[in-house]
C-alpha cells in the first residue's frame, strides 16, 4: 500500500511534465500566460512574392528555410490596394487593414491642414523630438547647434494611424502588460506596425547610423541601446559595407547587406535589454529590413546585387533565428515572415524581352499640364497649378490656385483628369509630352520591333474615388481601398504595367501600382499552432494580423479586414 501511495504522486508528476510538453502544440494558447512568450514578425521591405522559389535551392540552416520547410508558407499572397509603398504596407501588415481603414496613404503627402511648404512625412509628429542624437548630426548651420538635436528636431509617432495593431491588441488585453516594439532603418516602418500603444520604436539617424527614437516613447535611449550605439557595432557595418567613416549611414552602409545584420543584432540586443519573452505575458518584436528597398530602387529585381542581397539575408535569419532559439526557445515563439510591397524590374531591361515598360519623367508631365492649365485659366502668366514634387499615383492639385481663378474641385479633377488618359510621348520629344491632342501620324510599317510608347490606363479623381462611382470588380475593390482624406484635391493616375516614373529606361526602378508584381508578397508563419506545408490560396497579408489575434485569443485590430488563415493551422486536441 505504502508503495502504491508513493507512486501516484510520481505518475501524476510524470502526467503534469507531460501535459506541460505538449500542451503548447495541443491546448489554445493565452497571451495573458504567456504563451507564447514572443511573436516575432520580419518584414522584408521590397521582397516580391516570387524571390524564395526562385532562390530556394540555394537557401541553407534555419534562415528562409525555417518557413518554408518547417512552416506554413503561402506562395500566393497579394496586397488587396493600389498603394504599394512602405509606409502603408508596414501600416497593413501591423493592422490588418488597407488605406481606407488605417488612413495611412503614402510615405508622405500633401497634408492641406499642416503645410503648404512640404509634404508631411506619414509619421512626423510635431509635437515630439528625437532623442539622444549624436553630435555628429546636428546641422553646423544651426544656431546653437549644441541644443538643437534635444530641442528642435522634429520627433515621430503614429500619429497618422487611424487603427489599432496587433500590438496594440496584445497591449489592451493584458492591461499593458504585453511589451510591444518595433525596429527598422525607417521610422516609418519602425512605428506603424508596432501601433499607437508600442512600448517604443527605433530607427537609425540616417547620418550616424545610430538608433534613435522619439520622445512619443521615451525622453532617453534605455541603456541597452545606449551601450549599443558605443559599442563599436556603427563602425563594424560601415566596415563591412567598405564606408568606413561615412556621414551617409542610411544611403551607404544601408543599402548593404551589412545594414541587415546591424538590425538583427540590434534585435538581440532589445530582447535581451528588455528581457523580452520573460514576464509572462505575450510580447511582441516587429523586425523591418530595409536594405533590400534601398538597393533594389537602384539595381531591380533581377541584378545579381539583389541575388547576393537575398543570400546574405539568408545567412543572416539562420544566425538570428539560431540566436533565438539558444534566447527564448523557437518552441516558445510565433513568428512570420512578409514584405511591405514588392517590385517592377527596370523598365529597359523588361523592354528588351518585348514587355510594354517605360520610364515617365513626371516632372514633364507636371510641367506640360501646368502650361496647359496656365493656358486656358491665367493666359500669360506662371501659375503652378499643381503641388510639386510628382508622387505617382496621385497628382496632386493646388486648389487655392483653382480657387483663385474660378474653378471648383469637381472642375478642375475633371480638367485634369481630361488631359491625361491619352499617349504620353517618349521622355526625348519636345512638346508636350502629355497633351497630344493631334490625331496619330499614319507611318509605313515597320521592319524591327518599335519601341514601347508610354500609356496611361486609368485616370479617377478624389471626388470619383470618394463617393464612385468605381467599376463594380476587384479593380474597383483596390482603388476603394486606397482611398483616404487628407484634404486636396487630385487624380490619381495609373499607367499600364511595367510603366513607372522615372528619368530613364535603366535608371533604376520602382513601387506604387496597382499590377500584380508590386502587390505580390511572401507570407509565412512558424510556430506550433501551424503546420507545415506549401499552400497555394490566394492570401493577403491583412490576414496576418487577424491569424495572430486568433490565435492569441485577443480583439481583431480595430479596422482589420483579414481572415483567420485556419488551413494552416492545428486543430485544438479535443475539438
Amino acid at each position: 500500500m505504502q508503495s502504491t501511495r508513493r507512486f501516484v504522486p510520481v505518475l501524476l508528476a510524470a502526467f503534469v511534465a507531460l501535459f506541460a510538453f505538449i500542451s503548447p502544440f495541443s491546448a489554445p494558447a493565452q497571451v495573458y500566460v504567456g504563451k507564447p512568450k514572443l511573436i516575432v514578425i520580419v518584414v522584408i521591405d521590397q521582397f516580391r512574392g516570387d524571390y524564395l522559389n526562385r532562390d530556394r535551392d540555394q537557401f541553407k540552416g534555419r534562415g528562409f528555410n525555417l518557413f518554408m520547410k518547417d512552416g506554413a508558407w503561402f506562395t500566393d499572397c497579394y496586397y488587396d490596394y493600389a498603394n504599394t509603398k512602405t509606409a502603408p504596407g508596414h501600416a497593413t501588415i501591423g493592422t490588418g487593414a488597407y488605406t481606407d481603414g488605417h488612413g495611412i496613404e503614402s510615405n508622405e503627402w500633401w497634408d492641406a491642414a499642416r503645410s503648404y511648404e512640404r509634404k508631411v512625412s506619414s509619421v512626423e509628429d510635431e509635437r515630439y523630438q528625437l532623442v539622444d542624437l549624436p553630435h555628429d548630426s546636428i546641422p553646423a548651420n544651426v544656431p546653437g547647434a549644441l541644443s538643437w538635436a534635444t530641442k528642435w528636431a522634429v520627433g515621430a509617432s503614429p500619429l497618422n494611424l487611424r487603427a489599432t495593431t496587433l500590438g496594440d491588441e496584445l497591449r489592451l488585453a493584458t492591461n499593458g502588460k504585453s511589451r510591444v516594439f518595433g525596429i527598422s532603418l525607417k521610422d516609418r516602418a519602425a512605428i506603424l506596425p508596432a501601433g499607437q500603444a508600442a512600448n517604443g520604436a527605433f530607427w537609425v539617424d540616417p547620418i550616424s547610423g545610430h538608433f534613435t527614437t522619439s520622445t512619443y516613447y521615451m525622453e532617453h535611449l534605455p541603456e541597452w541601446a545606449r551601450a549599443f550605439n558605443a559599442g563599436g557595432r556603427t563602425e563594424q557595418a560601415e566596415h563591412e559595407a567598405n564606408a568606413e567613416g561615412t556621414n551617409k549611414f542610411f544611403e551607404l552602409v544601408g543599402r548593404t547587406p551589412a545594414a541587415n545584420s546591424y538590425e538583427l543584432d540590434f534585435a538581440k540586443a532589445l530582447i535581451t535589454g528588455e528581457k523580452l519573452g520573460q514576464d509572462g505575458v505575450t510580447d511582441l518584436l516587429v523586425v523591418s529590413l530595409s536594405a533590400n528597398d534601398i538597393q533594389g530602387h537602384q539595381f531591380g529585381p533581377d541584378s545579381d546585387s539583389e541575388q547576393q542581397m537575398i543570400l546574405s539575408l539568408d545567412r543572416d535569419l539562420d544566425s538570428f533565428n539560431t540566436w533565438l532559439d539558444q534566447a527564448v526557445g523557437l518552441q516558445n515563439v510565433w513568428m512570420a515572415l512578409t514584405a511591405d510591397h514588392g517590385i517592377a524590374p527596370i523598365a529597359g531591361e523588361a523592354a528588351k524581352l518585348g514587355i510594354h515598360a517605360v520610364a515617365v519623367d513626371m516632372q514633364k508631365v507636371y510641367d506640360a499640364l501646368n502650361e496647359e492649365l496656365n493656358k486656358r485659366h491665367s493666359h500669360g502668366q506662371k501659375l503652378e497649378y499643381l503641388l510639386p514634387g510628382p508622387d505617382l499615383p496621385y497628382i496632386v492639385l493646388d486648389k487655392r490656385i483653382f480657387k483663385k481663378v474660378g474653378v471648383d474641385e469637381k472642375a478642375a479633377e475633371d480638367e485634369v483628369a481630361d488631359l491625361l488618359p491619352v499617349d504620353v510621348a517618349s521622355q526625348d520629344s519636345d512638346p508636350l509630352p502629355v497633351l497630344n491632342l493631334l490625331p496619330p501620324t499614319v507611318v509605313q510599317p515597320s521592319q524591327q520591333r518599335l519601341p514601347p510608347a508610354p500609356h496611361v490606363q486609368y485616370v479617377y479623381t478624389r471626388l470619383q474615388l470618394a463617393s464612385g462611382p468605381l467599376p463594380p470588380s476587384e479593380w474597383g475593390r483596390l482603388l476603394t481601398h486606397s482611398y483616404s482624406e487628407h484634404g486636396n484635391w487630385f487624380v490619381m493616375m495609373v499607367l499600364d504595367a511595367y510603366q513607372m516614373a522615372g528619368t530613364g529606361q535603366f535608371a533604376g526602378t520602382n513601387h506604387f501600382s496597382p499590377w500584380d508584381y508590386d502587390r505580390h508578397v511572401p507570407l509565412a508563419f512558424y510556430g506550433a499552432p501551424f503546420v507545415p506545408g506549401e499552400y497555394h490560396e490566394l492570401v493577403a497579408p491583412v490576414d496576418l494580423a487577424v491569424t495572430f489575434a486568433s490565435l492569441a485569443g485577443v480583439n481583431r485590430p480595430s479596422a482589420a479586414v483579414g481572415r483567420v488563415l485556419t488551413e494552416a493551422i492545428k486543430p485544438v486536441k479535443g475539438n
